[in-house]
């Protein structure tokens, strides 16, 4: 018996490219979502960065809004918001203004993460101590789209938006006793025990409550993802940002993606090239064939529901490619 196709969908960053000004970011996003609509894409998300030189991306309910008017049928969704640099109110209302402009088709994702350095931080008024109280901030947003609340969160949501819970940290065990659904992507995806499994997702099953947004677990797992002609041709597709991040846990600043060609790789330190390369361990890419093999195992070994694609490129019209290739791996609805 053929096994059903798997949903795949995106989470774009909004990347800046070294060059270009951050509106050539926005809209790569828009455009990105348009043709992921078309390619048969079961949802698109972005995501929460503030003052990051190489994303552009600060406010998903606004980039949301601006998603969902441009688009017609394909979900639409932040991956995520981060609880504790808002009040659940606005994040309530955010979410349900956009629900009852495009309904059923907006998604809820929520973090717990807090500003990358301390200026950001004392901006935002949220301190790392304020991660800590994500369980709480979590149960008040509930309450305002359900309408259990003492204040009632105009317009009504009556928990119409799913909510998706980032599994950083205690996140995962949260989103269980909420019975949410859980988004896990990093070196956490890949790192099972000794029976292959991944003890944080049998966890999550294992405690997890039904709840007026999920009657059972829901797992998506994220990985970057690059699909080309080659092997290598994939790789350099993700090089970019891979660089940006390996740079970053040294200078402290995420910079906008850059080309990295011999003489770029070449002038990265031994341990920033290790940090690229523990990057790459951790993503999915090579020749269709190579990451279809890629995926199933993935899906199958975490038991997930569903992909979500990540990984931002400086080459636009590479990554149109692998996107379209990828969809046509798992076609649902596509139109190639």
């Amino acid at each position: 018996m053929a096994l059903p196709l798997p949903r795949i969908s995106i989470l774009d960053r909004a990347n800046a490219r070294d060059g270009f000004p951050d509106t050539d970011a926005l809209d790569r996003v828009l455009e990105r979502a348009q043709r992921a609509e078309k390619w048969g894409y079961h949802r698109f998300w972005v995501a929460e960065h503030h003052a990051v030189p190489g994303i552009a991306g600060s406010v998903p309910a606004v980039l949301m809004a601006a998603l969902a008017a441009r688009t017609h049928s394909i979900r639409v969704g932040s991956g995520g918001i981060m609880l504790p640099n808002h009040q659940p109110l606005v994040v309530a209302e955010q979410a349900a203004t956009l629900e009852a402009l495009h309904p059923g088709r907006i998604d809820l994702g929520v973090g717990r993460s807090v500003g990358f350095t301390p200026a950001v931080r004392n901006a935002l008024r949220a301190g790392k101590q304020d991660a800590e109280r994500f369980e709480d901030q979590l149960a008040q947003l509930l309450a305002y789209l359900s309408g259990a609340a003492s204040i009632t969160a105009r317009p009504r949501n009556d928990s119409a938006t799913p909510v998706f819970v980032l599994a950083t940290g205690s996140g995962i065990d949260i989103a269980a006793r909420a019975g949410l659904a859980v988004v896990l992507g990093g070196p956490a995806v890949f790192r099972t025990d000794q029976n292959g499994t991944l003890p944080a997702l049998e966890r999550y099953r294992s405690q997890f409550r039904p709840s007026r947004w999920f009657e059972e677990p829901f797992i998506l797992v994220s990985a970057n993802v690059a699909v080309a002609a080659t092997c290598q041709a994939a790789r350099e597709l993700l090089l970019p940002e891979a660089v940006a991040l390996a740079r970053s846990r040294t200078t402290g600043e995420f910079a906008a993606l850059a080309p990295v060609g011999p003489t770029e790789w070449a002038a990265l330190t031994l341990r920033e090239k290790e940090a690229v390369e523990a990057s790459l361990c951790t993503s999915l890419y090579g020749t269709a064939s190579e990451v279809r093999s890629q995926v199933q195992h993935l899906l199958a070994n975490s038991g997930a529901d569903e992909l979500l694609v990540t990984g931002g490129a400086f080459d636009v019209a590479a990554q149109e490619e692998s996107d379209r290739t990828l969809a046509g791996l798992f076609p649902q609805g596509v139109v190639v």
